[in-house]
């Protein structure tokens, strides 16, 4: 069985270089330019659905105004996409829980999956830039964070676990109260919603137990349930936290790995190992999404261009700021830097195919994800290379996975 792809964009709002994009400030803001990428990005991704292509996923960052990442709302694209798509899955990697209302992204997620006819996988991140973090989750004190072991890294997670359980429970129960640290329902929580003049027919004919014994509203029922029981598949970003991995494994989620290999590697073995404490029986690779960026090209100087050209910018003055392995200092030869990142693979078709099939031994992804910078790298550009993944490096990756269900029919 062949692992499944998902093609992950942002977009890149486009520019020669680094200095069009200062001159062009505040190119986020170009709503020409979005209106021209939001529809073109449709006809890629009819594209990718024709090579057979699994899924398409995007984003939830804010307030990029530098163009970089201009993500604000997934599940509107997602919603978009199904519009148009047949057998494409949609998603997003993911919602940034800490900053959100845990029902109204469990009501969002429900009619996605509904208007998908199940085709549909919900991503959850934590959020680690400051910069909309901190300002959409005001509400909740909320604070970005890396994975540090701080006071403020702790909080984040614990705000962030205890939001996807939320979920989780408005997804699949009846009825819920919702009783955590940072957010609670019905609210107040103490006493129920008093005073609902309709609450003799919520009484008769809505969820057991949502009404208590004096009108109040005790309990909350979110609709629509989902389509897929007893959830879509749930995906967490995750770039070098053991937690993070354990956490996956005890609830049966996808860690999402932006991350270098010998850290997929060695936390996969982790997951395996969490995994069968908590009762599931899972297998080197299974529910498992590796994330590179990704360039097959003819020759390895045509690789290093392209990486001039459609990731130096985001790479030297956004992924560098924020992440200690992507250096940050002006003399850093950045394209070298990228080839060795770990996250970056490219070269010839054949060097590509080598280095998925060299992960492939040891981690049999269930999941492989390709981010491009569209539409930075136009939108012809990125088929192409798309193609030659799904045709010369696909075709030679197996997930055992097929495998593994034949035994289970013994």
């Amino acid at each position: 069985m062949k692992p499944k792809v998902i093609l992950q964009l942002y977009p890149m709002f486009p520019t020669k270089d680094e200095d069009e994009r200062k001159n062009l400030r505040p190119l986020g803001r170009d709503a020409q330019m979005y209106q021209h990428i939001v529809h073109e990005w449709v006809d890629l991704l009819k594209s990718a659905e024709d090579m057979g292509v699994w899924g398409a996923s995007t984003i939830e960052h804010h307030l990029h105004s530098e163009g970089y990442e201009v993500g604000p709302n997934p599940g509107v694209l997602n919603a978009f996409w199904a519009a148009h798509l047949k057998k494409m899955h949609v998603g997003a990697l993911g919602y940034v829980m800490a900053t959100q209302d845990p029902i109204r992204v469990a009501e969002e997620t429900a009619i996605i999956d509904h208007l998908t006819k199940g085709r549909f996988f919900v991503g959850f991140a934590r959020g680690y830039q400051s910069r909309w973090t901190n300002i959409l989750g005001q509400g909740w004190d909320t604070v970005a964070t890396v994975s540090d072991g701080s006071a403020n890294d702790v909080k984040n997670r614990d705000m962030f676990e205890e939001r996807v359980d939320m979920v989780l429970k408005c997804w699949t129960q009846d009825s819920v109260d919702l009783d955590g640290n940072y957010y609670k329902a019905p609210y107040p929580f103490g006493t129920g919603v008093e005073g609902y003049p309709a609450w003799k027919i919520a009484n008769d004919a809505g969820a057991h137990g949502e009404i208590g014994p004096n009108g109040e509203i005790r309990k909350i029922s979110v609709v629509p349930k989902p389509l897929q029981a007893p959830h879509p598949p749930v995906l967490i970003a995750t770039s070098k936290s053991d937690d993070s991995i354990r956490y996956c494994a005890r609830n049966g989620f996808i860690p999402t790995y932006f991350s270098s290999f010998e850290t997929v590697a060695r936390q996969s073995k982790l997951y395996v190992e969490e995994a069968h404490k908590a009762g599931r029986n899972v297998i080197r690779g299974e529910k498992h999404n590796i994330v590179r960026w990704v360039h097959p090209c003819n020759t390895v100087s045509e690789y290093h261009d392209k990486l001039k050209k459609y990731d130096l910018d985001i790479y030297k003055n956004f992924y560098g700021p924020f992440f200690p392995q992507f250096p940050n200092d002006p003399n850093t030869d950045h394209v070298k830097n990228m080839t060795e990142s770990g996250i970056f693979v490219g070269g010839t078709v054949d060097d590509v195919t080598r280095e998925w099939v060299s992960m492939y031994k040891e981690v049999p992804a269930e999941y492989i994800t390709l981010i491009f910078h569209y539409a930075q790298q136009p939108k012809d550009d990125v088929l192409r290379e798309l193609e030659l993944f799904m045709t010369k490096v696909l075709p030679e990756l197996d997930f055992p996975g097929s495998e593994k269900a034949a035994q289970a029919a013994e």
